[in-house]
């Protein structure tokens, strides 16, 4: 067998295998960070993820670990977990290479959550079309079942931040009709679940912020 070949089945099966694990034998889940290049801060407010993880902790049956870790897409460490997240602000760039691995990862049952801290979405649009050539950014109608995975939101995703004063969007690219891709666009939920001296944001937004994330998570696990 071809080596490359062999080494693709490989990693499909490690992410198949780690989805598998962490959902079905209780083993507790991470949120990694995705580093990418392009120029946009990927690293941004670490305290994020850690804060998501604590929530859904608290008020799901879902056992988490709260750390921050990142992954680079060159590498295939992203098969280790079955949740990735990017954000940031500015530009990313995918080689071809790296858009053929995650493509091979969302093919195989991970998943990716992308939030625009502002100025990102012209190149999220356009790198992302690399990982799914015959696709575009879907906006998920209001009844998606990600809005009622645990918490409710009949009106969709909230708005936390302003931005460009835009209605908020959550957008998605599917693989076998499955959402595998969600998109928050002029609403930037990940703001709100940094540590509250970072934003200022007010209780009722940050609560707003990691209810949909929850929501994200128990559905990302549960599809």
């Amino acid at each position: 067998m071809n080596k490359h070949i062999a080494h693709m089945i490989l990693a499909c099966m490690m992410c198949t295998l780690s989805v598998f694990s962490q959902v079905q034998s209780g083993s507790k889940v991470k949120l990694a960070r995705v580093k990418y290049s392009g120029g946009g801060d990927w690293y941004n407010d670490q305290s994020s993820e850690v804060n998501l993880l604590k929530y859904v902790s608290t008020h799901t049956t879902i056992q988490t670990d709260p750390v921050y870790e990142f992954v680079d897409l060159s590498t295939d460490n992203i098969f280790l977990y079955p949740l990735l997240f990017l954000t940031g602000h500015g530009t990313m760039n995918l080689t071809d290479a790296e858009a053929k691995k995650l493509r091979s990862y969302l093919e195989h049952g991970g998943f990716l959550y992308i939030d625009d801290d502002y100025g990102m979405d012209a190149s999220i649009r356009k790198e992302m079309s690399k990982v799914f050539p015959q696709q575009k950014f879907i906006e998920l109608p209001f009844n998606h079942p990600l809005y009622s995975s645990h918490f409710t939101f009949p009106n969709g995703l909230p708005k936390i931040h302003e931005h460009d004063a835009k209605p908020p969007q959550g957008l998605g690219l599917f693989h076998e009709g499955k959402l595998c891709v969600f998109y928050t666009y002029e609403t930037n939920p990940s703001d709100g679940w940094a540590d509250p001296d970072v934003h200022h944001d007010s209780p009722e937004k940050r609560e707003a912020s990691l209810k949909i994330g929850t929501n994200i998570i128990v559905y990302a696990l549960s599809r």
